[in-house]
């Protein structure tokens, strides 16, 4: 087991077995020492733990979670995809989209529901870029959308 899922189960966190796309995508895609990830939602089991938009029938600490939970599904991506979490050498870019609620503003705050996440299991190397931007609609009515790019060890 690596370093990083026996750091996870400390957390009780088990990742799931692998998310398959239902679209035209694959979930991941690497290019040279980077892994370019789709977009993932805060699914647990295929369905989604919360939907609607944050501000309105989704609460700002409702969002966080949904973030998180994104979080752990990117996790979950990235092991099938690399087989070994320790490969991650640092976490470069996140982008987040929350459905947002009419003058709903907070859009950084939700998202650190998924940064802290990463900080936490990764410490240094899950420090990274990041923009947490509106979106009026996101797929299937869910709260979050996240995508991350990641540097691995060759």
């Amino acid at each position: 087991m690596s370093r990083i899922e026996q750091k996870l189960m400390e957390m009780g966190i088990v990742l799931p077995g692998p998310i398959e796309p239902k679209f035209s995508y694959v979930p991941a895609k690497t290019f040279g020492n980077f892994v370019y990830t789709s977009g993932q939602d805060c699914r647990i089991n295929g369905v989604l733990m919360y939907e609607g938009k944050v501000g309105a029938e989704v609460t700002l600490e409702q969002g966080r979670e949904a973030a998180r939970q994104t979080g752990i599904n990117l996790l979950t991506v990235l092991k099938h995809h690399l087989g070994d979490l320790d490969r991650i050498k640092q976490f470069v870019k996140v982008l987040g989209w929350v459905n947002s609620a009419e003058g709903f503003s907070n859009q950084p705050l939700v998202i650190n529901g998924c940064s802290d996440f990463f900080e936490e299991v990764f410490g240094e190397k899950g420090k990274h870029a990041r923009s947490a931007v509106s979106a009026n609609e996101l797929p299937f009515n869910t709260p979050v959308e996240i995508e991350i790019i990641v540097e691995i060890e060759d």
